[in-house]
């Protein structure tokens, strides 16, 4: 399968590059760097800092190369992959997309692309995030009225979007698992006189440092509570995700693909 990464010099970018340059069924062809950057026209693995030269220069056309893969990765910025996503349907390319932060319209242009192309989103990519999202499924089904629903998730510094999109996916699972659309009982954060309201999921959102991510969901019955936790060490865990979805998407037919898919959960 041959790929193309965009932004190998982001922090998942980096880590997706040298993921795929590891695997024996791919082969990366292009690195697709932002106009204007110091490192184009520089060898991936050299920008990606993988240790070794790739033989594959970094460009910022994606037009000029997309014909030379099989499916892009996208993990960059929400104006970028909307760029990205118009292209990959105008060539027919699969596209696997770990951004976040899009609004109701901007997915529903993913929904759409997936008419055409093999299209594959994935909030997070982590194989344990995403059996972490079954319990969660589990547990609200289950006791349903009887419990509080909190969630607190930590990112970096640099973490653009609040709530993170992966906070947003399990929400919007356990909302479904209510019988509610979590935008009707989503609370982001409290301050002064604000008591809980029942059947609400409340948010909570902490950036600070180099935390890669880490996401709880309490769930507080009367005299217990029952608290569900993912930590992620460092981003590879969702850049070996990320390539996994990549691979799924071989000789797909045209559809909206989820991680779930991937891992038959």
């Amino acid at each position: 399968m041959k790929v193309i990464v965009i932004g190998p010099r982001g922090k998942m970018g980096r880590l997706i590059t040298a993921a795929a340059a590891a695997r024996d069924d791919m082969e990366l062809t292009a690195g697709i760097a932002p106009k204007g950057r110091s490192y184009i026209g520089q060898d991936l693995g050299s920008v990606a800092m993988t240790g070794s030269e790739l033989g594959i220069p970094v460009t910022d056309d994606l037009e000029n190369v997309i014909d030379r893969c099989d499916v892009i990765i996208d993990f960059s910025t929400k104006e970028t992959s909307m760029n990205v996503l118009d292209l990959a349907v105008d060539h027919k390319k699969a596209l696997v997309c770990g951004t976040t932060g899009f609004t109701p319209a901007e997915m529903q242009r993913f929904q759409e692309a997936s008419k055409e192309i093999p299209m594959l989103y994935a909030a997070n990519t982590s194989k344990l995030v995403n059996i972490m999202n079954k319990l969660l499924e589990l547990v609200t089904s289950t006791l349903k009225d009887e419990i509080d629903i909190e969630i607190l998730e930590m990112h970096d510094q640099w973490k653009k979007d609040a709530p993170s999109g992966t906070s947003k996916e399990m929400g919007e699972i356990m909302a479904h698992a209510l019988g509610k659309d979590l935008e009707d009982i989503a609370v982001y954060g409290r301050k002064g006189a604000s008591p809980r309201e029942p059947g609400t999921i409340g948010y909570h959102s902490l950036r600070a440092g180099n935390i890669p991510s880490s996401h709880t969901v309490f769930f507080g019955g009367m005299g217990e509570r029952l608290e569900i936790t993912h930590h992620s060490y460092n981003w590879e865990c969702f850049a070996r995700g990320a390539c996994d979805c990549a691979a799924f998407l071989a000789g797909k037919e045209p559809g909206f693909y989820t991680i779930k898919d991937v891992l038959n959960l």
